[in-house]
């Protein structure tokens, strides 16, 4: 059987969360893979704020909303072109405290420029954000991908961001492959 993938093991962790009728965020759009399971766990009356800095990743991520399923997951998806930074920005401020889970998939946009990537600054300010935003029991999960240029001294630095966080307020684990340094792997933070 194996082990869950660090991406399978985010969904099962937000899944475990998240109810119908939630507001959720995906900080890192991407291909749409997360938005597209925030979505289905959300449903109709839920609602799904999707960022991403390149238009293609939000067009891809339009294009599985809609292919993917028999129904238009659109309705209840607003994307927005701009940084994860901005997260606290572009939700309504009437969210703060009350959303449900944060995805992160870090790194760079698979298929797309490799030289445009996440980086410490805009992602510890998103991750302030999300933690402002996320409601008490909400989750917040970071995939994080040190194989690539860039990616190693970002995955530190959230690491060392999220060994920082005060116990009595957070709960993090971690979901690593100890056997290889460059493995992607996974930490998540929960709102005690």
């Amino acid at each position: 059987m194996g082990f869950l993938s660090i991406l399978s093991m985010a969904h099962k962790w937000i899944a475990e969360r998240v109810q119908p009728g939630d507001t959720v965020i995906d900080a890192t759009a991407g291909g749409g893979v997360d938005t597209l399971a925030l979505a289905e766990l959300v449903g109709p009356r839920g609602t799904v704020h999707a960022f991403d800095i390149q238009q293609d990743a939000l067009d891809r991520t339009r294009e599985r909303l809609i292919s993917y399923t028999h129904q238009d997951k659109l309705a209840q998806v607003e994307l927005h072109l701009a940084s994860h930074a901005l997260m606290a920005e572009a939700v309504d401020p009437s969210a703060a405290g009350t959303v449900a889970a944060v995805m992160f998939n870090l790194g760079y946009l698979p298929g797309g420029d490799e030289t445009v990537i996440t980086v410490p600054e805009t992602t510890i300010t998103a991750l302030h954000a999300a933690l402002s935003l996320l409601r008490r029991g909400g989750i917040v999960t970071v995939a994080l991908y040190p194989g690539h240029p860039g990616g190693a001294d970002e995955a530190d630095v959230v690491a060392d961001w999220v060994a920082n966080l005060p116990g009595a307020s957070y709960t993090a684990v971690l979901y690593r492959q100890p056997q290889r340094d460059t493995a992607p792997y996974l930490i998540a933070v929960e709102k005690r």
